[in-house]
């Protein structure tokens, strides 16, 4: 435990030394809310309220993807990244640091959705709904957590961000996440059912108290994160493999 503090303590303060990289965090999850929902959904206390979660989701999206496949992509070709894989203190501790900094950094995005949420528009939530909003948002951000980390140790940073942005941005469309929560369109309505994004912004709204998440998107989340669990272990052994053997 005290190992994997040190490293999450150094790999946050290593992060937040980039201002720019805490300001991203944040910047696209906002400017979404500005752009998409307080013009068409700010009136509507409901749809509001589904919106701001479906940003949330793209900030927990964000987050994930590019804290872990960027972050993990440049530390590989630093020299202090391959040291530190010859210590034995066993692969857990920088890991599982990467995870809670990719958390913390998810909560540094959350930030900006929720204060123009609740300066221009009319969602509303009570303290418990929030609160399992936000364990909900926990385990939705699995599937983007690990497909960063699969994406950091398979490829170079140049290849990275590119992948980065191409899963990011189509998985946010056809989730839903930036079309009307109440009425989308039906080719995003027919796709959506089998994205991760999908599934996880159903979870959030079914802890707000808005529907309960239908099983094919349960089913095809949970897909998601094993194949995605699957990738981030096989590319993190391929690595260790390529570099250390």
């Amino acid at each position: 435990m005290s190992l994997l503090l040190t490293h999450t303590r150094y790999q946050f303060l290593e992060t937040v030394r980039v201002p720019i990289a805490v300001i991203g965090n944040g910047f696209f999850p906002a400017a979404s809310m500005l752009f998409f929902v307080v013009p068409f959904a700010g009136d509507d206390p409901v749809g509001a309220t589904l919106a701001t979660a479906s940003m949330m989701v793209f900030a927990v999206m964000s987050s994930g993807l590019f804290t872990h496949g960027l972050g993990v992509s440049e530390d590989r070709s630093q020299p202090w990244d391959p040291y530190t894989r010859t210590l034995p203190a066993g692969p857990w501790p920088r890991f599982g640091a990467r995870i809670l900094n990719a958390l913390a950094m998810t909560l540094i995005g959350l930030v900006p959705v929720l204060i123009v949420a609740a300066l221009f528009t009319e969602a509303t939530v009570t303290p418990p709904r929030f609160l399992l909003a936000f364990l909900a948002l926990l385990v939705a951000s699995a599937p983007f957590q690990l497909l960063g980390l699969f994406i950091g140790y398979a490829m170079p940073p140049k290849a990275a961000i590119a992948v980065v942005q191409l899963t990011l941005f189509p998985m946010a469309v056809g989730g839903g996440l930036l079309t009307s929560p109440v009425n989308p369109p039906a080719f995003i309505d027919a796709v959506a059912p089998f994205l991760p994004s999908r599934g996880a912004v159903e979870l959030v709204w079914a802890a707000l108290g808005y529907g309960t998440p239908d099983t094919l998107t349960l089913v095809m989340f949970g897909v998601w994160t094993a194949a995605a669990a699957v990738l981030a272990a096989w590319a993190y052994r391929r690595d260790e493999g390529n570099r250390f053997s």
